[in-house]
Formats: structure tokens, C-alpha cells, sequence
């Protein structure tokens, strides 16, 4: 039987330390990617209104804006959406003066400036509501920088559009503050509303 002498084996065991320490290195996990900077709400944007005239993001600032997304042929989430927020912006008393709501269309083959004036003119949505649409790189201009996913279904003149549905609370800087969920309560959204209203007087 071969003897291995004691400074062979000192040598073979550094050896195999040292390619135990190169396999670690190489095949060890990854560290966690950190978590991505959240991506602001909201921004530039330029598009026609519904009595035709352009407008830019300039038309949030000075009142407290509920920005919604959705489409005048949507069967059930956009009209209920709209009067629920009817109901809160008469709700509001003395501070109506100071919010608006602004009905951004994801479907603007169909949503002229006329229909969108058409539609907005239903006595239980908001009093002086104020319809956007534009060319289809316009909509998915603002669509993007407010996050909000929407999709074509369907062929002919009856399709519809899949879209995400939130309420974006934007303060009269024209800056983003909170997100309220279409299916509040007009209280749940009224209470959120004047939140943000009280917050921002108390800063100031």
C-alpha cells in the first residue's frame, strides 16, 4: 500500500480548500436586486378636451383633480365610477369650487371630442366633468406615465376595451397624492378627498 507522506496531504488538503473557495465564489447565489425606485404618477401630456380645445397638464393645477381612465361604450365600471364621483363632488359643499374630475378616454377611435360631450352630460356624473382624448399615441402617452394598462378586445365596431381601473388623486400643484379605488363608498371617497384636502391646508 502507498503511504502518502504527512506534507503531501497537507499540500492536497490546501488544494482542495482552495478549489472549494473558487466553486463558492463562482456559483453562489446572486445578492438581491434592490427594490426599483417607485415611477412617479402623472406628468407632461397634451390632448383635446371635449369641447376641442388643446390642453396640457396644466389643466390639473389649481384645483384638486380625481383623474379616472375609461371609455364612453364601457358597459359597467365607467358609468358607475362617474356617478359615484357625482355623488361626491355635490357632496363636497363650498369646497366643490376647488376639485374637478377629468374622464381620460382609453378609447379615442370612438371617443371624439363630441361623444366624450355627449356622455359627460348624464345628470349623475360630476358637474363640469372634464372629458380628454387625442390621437391613439397621445392616450397611451398619458396611459403609460399614470401606469394605467388598457387593451382592445374584439373586432367591428362593437369591441371593447380591458382597462385598469383607479381613481388618481392629483393636488392643485398638478402633482400626484393618493390613489382611491373605483368601487369606495361616496363616503369612503369623500372622506379620502377632504383627507387630502386637510392635510394640504395644514402644511401650508
Amino acid at each position: 500500500m502507498r503511504v502518502i507522506s504527512l506534507r503531501t496531504a497537507a499540500w492536497i488538503a490546501v488544494a482542495i480548500a482552495a478549489i472549494a473557495l473558487a466553486a463558492f465564489i463562482v456559483f453562489r447565489p446572486a445578492p438581491p436586486a434592490r427594490p426599483a425606485a417607485s415611477v412617479p404618477i402623472g406628468g407632461a401630456f397634451q390632448l383635446t378636451d371635449h369641447t376641442g380645445r388643446v390642453v396640457n397638464q396644466s389643466l390639473l393645477r389649481g384645483k384638486w383633480s380625481a383623474v379616472y381612465f375609461g371609455y364612453t361604450y364601457c358597459p359597467d365600471v365607467c358609468p358607475t365610477t362617474l356617478q359615484m364621483l357625482g355623488t361626491v363632488e355635490r357632496s363636497l359643499g363650498p369646497r366643490q369650487k376647488d376639485f374637478q374630475v377629468v374622464f381620460v378616454t382609453v378609447d379615442p377611435a370612438r371617443d371624439t371630442p363630441s361623444q366624450l360631450k355627449l356622455y359627460l352630460s348624464n345628470g349623475v356624473f360630476p358637474p363640469g366633468a372634464i372629458g380628454l382624448t387625442g390621437t391613439p399615441d397621445q392616450v397611451a402617452q398619458i396611459a403609460g406615465s399614470y401606469g394605467v394598462y388598457f387593451q382592445k378586445q374584439g373586432t367591428g365596431s362593437d369591441y371593447t376595451v380591458n382597462h385598469s381601473s383607479a381613481i388618481y388623486l392629483m393636488n392643485p400643484k398638478g402633482d400626484f397624492d393618493s390613489v382611491i379605488a373605483s368601487d369606495s363608498t361616496p363616503a369612503d371617497a369623500r372622506a379620502a378627498i377632504l383627507k387630502a384636502m386637510d392635510g394640504a391646508s395644514a402644511g401650508d
